[in-house]
């Protein structure tokens, strides 16, 4: 493969205030666009809120401790981001239509068998099925706005962070209504209404046809198949250890955990030293500022997920309710994420995108104090919206923020990388707080959660994007740096 010297430049991905980049006269309408991607990944949200409603009487129907629910959400969060890469390397050679309908089979499919599970391991497999389905379909409708020129993918970002927001929320009155009514089995089962979706989005399939495809970057190389295994292995080994407790896992098993990520993650950087253009490419995680993007938001997406995860059990406690209940209070905290996405276009024409990703990590490390320090019905809320803010719009300004760090041809992948680091925060976060629950009381785990968006903070803080350079537009891959 031949390889060419790239030009760089100073980076503008999102202005400090300015005008945005200049937009083609056909240039696809951003916010029309994005309400039929923001449909399409309803049904993924609605995963991750409305099980969190429900896991209470899943605990009690299967019999088993409520920390070991935590792997229902986890699960599904850990399958989704390692999807993403891959979804993102898959693009190479298909559209992202093409991704996107692998994906809806295999979310319809894995959410099936989870609510028909007979036992918790069962439901845990159909998840991380799912799962996996739902991080391909997210990579194929990211790949589509990210095809936008300058304001249109904002404005297309900003909606499908709306939407996701808002369904994850929302979610929880979905699945308090299903609980209630039809039980738990019925929630799990709710994401394959996907399919039914993807003929509403077939009206739009030009647009996520060609946005994607392996022409534009020149390679059918392929899948770098240790690379992705290694990761996996890490990724997977961090969520178990961080729910070791809780699930009651053997110390020797423990100890074979630890070692495996060990391993996996000594494997991971001689694969990514050796190989520059395997599953984890060099030049990628190498260029500046695309390392702290996904650390940023990793780290706001643990504090959303992790209060998510507890917010409807703890409203249950103090309620008395079930989760019917706890659904319906959490319906504002959701109704904020439309506040957020449609904030976050403005504030990017007055701040750098680092700047509004370091008041987004504020405002997570807020809402997450809020829900550990105070009780009774409202401090939950208010602190589960603040949180909700911050994963709607970090995930609309860090996306967005993507494509702009590195060569174009390279853009997919970058966008599989960023959603990986991202989604596996969101598994962080309820594996977290499950595993510190078991040792110590809630609202000091809560408390420790704090601490990771409260790092991002302070990478947004310090980060200096003036002194980043990145691929030109229309440059083509380079050698590693």
């Amino acid at each position: 493969m031949s390889q060419h010297t790239r030009q760089e430049t100073t980076p503008q991905a999102i202005t400090s205030g300015g005008t945005p980049a200049p937009e083609r006269a056909d240039a696809p309408d951003g916010r029309r666009l994005g309400l039929t991607l923001g449909m399409l990944v309803l049904p993924m949200y609605v995963a991750l809120g409305a099980p969190s409603v429900a896991l209470p009487a899943i605990g009690r129907a299967l019999a088993v401790p409520f920390g070991a629910t935590a792997w229902i959400l986890a699960g599904w969060s850990l399958t989704s981001a390692l999807a993403m890469p891959v979804a993102g390397r898959l693009l190479v050679r298909w559209s992202p239509f093409q991704v996107l309908v692998a994906g809806v089979v295999a979310l319809a499919a894995g959410s099936v068998l989870a609510g028909a599970g007979p036992a918790l391991s069962v439901v845990i497999v159909g998840r991380l099925i799912g799962g996996a389905g739902a991080g391909a379909t997210v990579i194929a409708v990211f790949a589509a706005a990210t095809a936008l020129p300058g304001r249109q993918r904002i404005r297309a970002l900003g909606t499908i962070a709306a939407a996701s927001a808002t369904a994850s929320g929302c979610g929880t009155l979905l699945g308090g209504a299903v609980t209630a009514w039809l039980g738990w089995r019925a929630v799990l089962a709710i994401p394959a209404l996907a399919l039914p979706l993807l003929l509403a989005a077939w009206p739009s399939r030009r647009a996520l046809t060609g946005s994607g495809s392996g022409e534009r970057n020149g390679s059918t190389g392929r899948l770098d198949v240790a690379g992705a295994a290694v990761l996996s292995v890490l990724a997977g080994s961090l969520i178990t250890l961080l729910q070791a407790h809780s699930v009651g896992l053997p110390a020797p098993v423990t100890l074979a955990v630890a070692a495996a990520g060990t391993l996996a993650a000594v494997g991971l950087w001689w694969r990514v030293r050796s190989t520059p253009d395997g599953f984890v490419p060099r030049r990628v995680i190498a260029s500046r500022g695309f390392l702290a993007a996904g650390l940023i938001g990793g780290t706001v997406f643990a504090g959303y997920y992790g209060v998510l995860f507890r917010a409807p059990s703890l409203i249950e406690q103090v309620m008395g309710g079930g989760p019917l209940e706890a659904g319906v209070l959490l319906v504002p905290a959701a109704a904020c994420s439309v506040l957020a996405g449609r904030l976050v276009g403005t504030l990017t024409d007055r701040f750098t995108g680092w700047q509004v990703s370091a008041g987004l990590a504020a405002l997570t490390v807020a809402g997450v104090l809020v829900v550990a320090i105070f009780t009774g019905p409202i401090p939950i809320v208010v602190g589960t919206a603040l949180t909700v803010c911050g994963f709607a719009g970090a995930q609309a300004v860090l996306v967005s923020l993507a494509p702009d760090l590195v060569a174009a041809d390279d853009r997919d992948t970058a966008q599989g990388l960023l959603n990986f680091m991202n989604a596996l925060g969101g598994g962080i976060g309820p594996a977290a707080v499950a595993g510190l629950s078991g040792i110590m009381p809630v609202p000091v785990a809560l408390a420790v959660l704090a601490v990771l968006p409260l790092a991002g903070l302070v990478l947004s803080l310090t980060w200096r994007p003036a002194a980043g350079r990145r691929p030109e537009p229309g440059a083509t891959r380079g050698s590693p740096r």
